[in-house]
């Protein structure tokens, strides 16, 4: 899981990166300087979306799968175990 989130994450970024590279066409034909605009422009959309669609969650899932959320929640038990342990710091 962890190389497949790697290879994700590098695919994404390339294609930002690509699609930002990639010089404005020089050309005077309209149409293939829109046609260059495009590919740019797909390919910044396409890494974005992979990278917040796909890659976050999946990294998410991958940190996340084996710890209790309760420990991590503000709850009367964890409170109360703060206050202990401000209180043992003081004393």
């Amino acid at each position: 899981m962890k190389y497949l989130i790697w290879f994700l994450f590098i695919i994404t970024i390339t294609s930002i990166f690509l699609g930002v590279s990639i010089p404005e066409s020089i050309t005077i034909d309209f149409v293939e300087k829109n046609s260059v605009n495009d590919i740019s422009n797909k390919l910044i959309g396409f890494g974005v979306i992979g990278l917040c669609g796909v890659v976050f969650p999946l990294f998410s899932y991958y940190r996340w799968k084996d710890k209790k959320i309760s420990d991590y929640m503000l709850t009367q038990e964890n409170l109360e175990k703060m206050r202990e342990f401000n209180n043992s710091k003081e004393s």
